[in-house]
């Protein structure tokens, strides 16, 4: 164990610990200046939690979310109509009764109005999974990504704030058994491209951006995983630039073998899961990359579950990056046992260190979890926060690139304001770094556009001031 590592400890609320908890989320829906926690429960109920100074409150029947009804299978988070609140979006997972969406319009903090047939986003028939808020056409709003577990995933473009789907010359209605969604530019060319993580035995897809169409581009790549069973595929996805070389890599959670896609900065990725020790064979759901101990290395959390005897046992790999590959961290075992989809790392204390936070939808006792990070104060003050967001303050930069360099212009570290993750959830939070670094750093932000990268710049950054000292970049008119 590191000397400024503490450990984790439990947040304790009674209502956590509520059974069949599915997908989890974080956003200010309130704007009142922390993370609040939206998790989706089987049976219907859309549990909002208030953060009241790292109290949490549950809000969610009073402000208008459900509590019975369609089972919801995961949740996102997104400024959909650019009024300055986040939204929600809900995908059902109703078998035989065909699966619907639901959108559910934040009203000030003050309340959530469903107006999915409104907006064009009911999206019959879906047996939903991910659902992406990105702005694909890089026109200044969110669109949206709905995977479909058992149909066909759909892109919607949003004008004005009604949405239509794409047809089929955009090359976005895919008919494999899609259950994870990345979006991140993979070929850095200035617009947002698209990974699908697919199950029972379908190939996996990338999906280059190429304005007017998506061309997968994943056999050309190697990135489709052919010849797999039945019982194998991709489950969740996850993007981080976890060798600090600037660009940004992928793991993708399996049923079956795990998998590490270096991006080698020239439009190829190369498979590294196995010699980095993070690839093992396993029945995967969800993964996260965060820097838990403040080293400045990305770190990685994999959930998923075995069958024991019949029954579903959750379980956890945490990997610490050594710089050199990953070790597998046994050193917190209460982390290690408590979700099996869910999983989210977050700052949600705001005292400079990640805290995770995970679900556990199918084990004997069920619930939704949150460790407390109990990092050294020195190893805190190693953080900064940095809110990425539209010229008049919304969070709809969804896959804006953030960059820390160096005194010697070297890059130190990279993020991506989030755009799908963990097990069908989409949070609207910070990016998080922790740097080691002396002297004062260099933030580069790359927002998108119609006329290519936008890249704005930070200089004179100082770390060490204060523990989770938070930026706000505003993307300039």
């Amino acid at each position: 164990m590191l000397a400024e590592q503490g450990g984790f400890t439990e947040v304790k609320n009674p209502l956590f610990s509520t059974p069949g908890s599915l997908s989890n989320a974080w956003a200010d829906y309130d704007n009142d200046g922390d993370l609040d926690l939206l998790v989706s429960i089987k049976g219907g109920e859309l549990r909002l939690y208030r953060n009241d100074s790292e109290q949490f409150v549950s809000v969610g029947a009073v402000l208008g979310l459900p509590v019975a009804g369609d089972e919801i299978r995961g949740v996102s988070w997104g400024d959909y109509d650019g009024d300055g609140d986040v939204d929600i979006i809900a995908g059902s997972n109703v078998s035989p009764t065909p699966s619907r969406s639901y959108v559910y319009r934040n009203e000030s903090g003050q309340g959530f109005v469903e107006v999915a047939s409104e907006i064009g986003l009911t999206i019959p028939g879906r047996f939903s999974r991910q659902s992406n808020w990105v702005d694909f056409d890089n026109d200044g709003d969110l669109d949206l990504y709905a995977t479909n577990r058992a149909g066909a995933n759909r892109l919607y473009r949003n004008t004005d704030g009604k949405f239509v789907g794409l047809g089929f010359s955009s090359g976005t209605i895919d008919s494999r058994r899609t259950v994870g969604s990345c979006w991140f530019d993979a070929d850095n060319d200035g617009d947002l491209d698209y990974f699908l993580a697919n199950q029972s035995g379908d190939s996996d897809a990338l999906m280059r951006n190429d304005g007017d169409k998506f061309v997968d581009v994943a056999p050309e790549l190697n990135m489709h995983q052919t010849l797999r069973s039945q019982a194998e595929g991709g489950v969740g996805c996850a993007v981080g630039d976890y060798d600090n070389d600037g660009d940004f890599d992928l793991y993708v959670a399996t049923y079956g073998k795990n998998l590490l896609y270096r991006n080698d900065g020239r439009g190829k990725f190369v498979e590294v899961g196995q010699s980095l020790h993070v690839g093992d064979p396993d029945h995967t759901v969800g993964a996260a990359w965060g820097d838990y101990d403040n080293d400045g290395l990305l770190d990685l959390i994999a959930v998923g579950y075995h069958r024991v005897d019949g029954v579903q046992v959750p379980f956890s790999k945490l990997y610490r990056n050594n710089a050199a590959g990953f070790e597998h961290v046994e050193t917190y075992p209460n982390l290690l046992v408590a979700g099996d989809h869910g999983v989210e790392w977050v700052d949600f204390d705001e005292d400079g260190d990640l805290d995770l936070s995970v679900t556990d939808g199918y084990g004997t006792e069920g619930g939704h979890f949150l460790f407390r990070n109990e990092l050294s104060d020195q190893a805190r003050a190693r953080m900064l926060s940095v809110w990425v967001l539209d010229a008049a303050g919304h969070h709809t930069q969804q896959g804006a690139e953030v960059r820390l360099y160096g005194r010697d212009n070297k890059v130190l570290a990279s993020r991506i304001v989030s755009t799908g993750g963990g097990y069908n959830a989409q949070s609207a939070r910070p990016v998080y770094f922790a740097v080691k670094s002396e002297g004062p750093v260099t933030l580069e932000v790359t927002f998108f556009s119609k006329d290519g990268p936008l890249r704005q710049v930070v200089e004179n950054v100082e770390l060490g001031q204060e523990n989770g000292k938070q930026l706000v970049i505003r993307r300039k008119p």
